[in-house]
């Protein structure tokens, strides 16, 4: 039977490499860089990927700049082609145009047209925390409101565990995800009182990804001054500084929906900003329950920056 423990150290490795790609969208990401961030071989590191995944490197790499791209394209028409082409990697917009022509067969600019003539309204994010019947928005009013604040956020070392799938599948896992979270970084004594977030890390947008392969990251920061050893269980990274749009609600669990939307939907509109291309997360306030009380006290973090109008 194969060992558990050095099952869950390839994962982890697999892992370090998907956080390395996300962070580094716009170098060549070629094999050596990649197969070094995981701590393999350059020989065999393409095999080892594929074979955890189920998707080979090359693939994987060119679908999250692809799923990058239509975001770029749809949501930030102050970026032109020739700046979304440097972004993502692109030596220059000719190559990123034909790349995604390839990929989904029109091209970059007649695919922002489209988008911008069918897709008038902010897309729901109510996809992050579905409900099981999902909603339709478009003659109602939302009924969730939250308080909405500006942070400029520092940089956070956080441990996390991973989950690769639907949301559907996470959250019939995410209790155990969350205990297995606990129980190991009580075991590298990471649990600081008072100083912990407990966070749902959201890596894919699902207006565009594909949703058995959505990836999120049940995290805790943790002080920089305390090391996190990754164990084949915890992982460990950096949760990106910047601007945050932090929405603050106080809701029960079906309402998580409402809350992303409301952010989205009215917020964002109106708000002067637009979505930074990086990933939003939820900050879990309280624990539901523990004093008799179905409210869940949470914020939602979308990273944002100001719009550049154009002219």
């Amino acid at each position: 039977m194969p060992d558990q423990k050095c099952q869950d150290e390839y994962i982890r490795k697999i892992h370090k490499v998907q956080d390395y790609i996300e962070c580094h969208l716009g170098q060549s990401l070629s094999i050596e860089e990649l197969s070094s961030a995981a701590g393999f071989s350059k020989y065999h590191f393409s095999r080892i990927f594929q074979g955890i995944l189920n998707e080979p490197l090359v693939h994987y790499v060119n679908r999250i700049r692809m799923e990058n791209a239509l975001f770029l394209l749809a949501h930030r028409a102050d970026k032109n082609i020739t700046d979304i082409s440097y972004e993502l990697g692109y030596t220059d917009s000719a190559v990123f145009s034909r790349a995604f022509k390839n990929y989904y067969g029109t091209s970059p600019r007649e695919y922002r047209n489209e988008y911008s003539k069918n897709c008038k309204d902010s897309f729901l994010l109510s996809e992050y925390n579905k409900d099981t019947v999902k909603k339709e928005w478009a003659d109602n009013l939302l009924p969730v409101t939250g308080k909405i604040t500006i942070a400029n956020l520092e940089e956070k070392q956080v441990a996390y565990v991973r989950h690769i799938g639907t949301y559907d599948t996470l959250a019939k896992k995410y209790v155990n995800l969350i205990q297995i979270l606990f129980d190991h970084a009580k075991k590298q004594h990471l649990l600081v009182k008072g100083q912990n977030w407990v966070i749902a890390m959201y890596h894919d947008n699902p207006e565009f990804g594909e949703e058995n392969q959505f990836r999120t990251s049940l995290c805790l920061t943790v002080p920089e001054d305390i090391r996190v050893q990754e164990d084949g269980i915890l992982g460990r990274m950096k949760l990106e500084g910047g601007l945050y749009a932090v929405g603050h609600f106080q809701i029960q669990q079906e309402q998580y929906s409402d809350a992303w939307n409301y952010m989205y939907q009215q917020w964002i509109t109106s708000s002067g900003y637009v979505p930074r291309n990086s990933y939003p997360f939820e900050v879990y306030r309280n624990e539901p329950y523990a004093n008799g009380s179905p409210i869940h006290e949470v914020d939602i973090y979308v990273p944002i920056e100001p719009m550049n109008y154009v002219k």
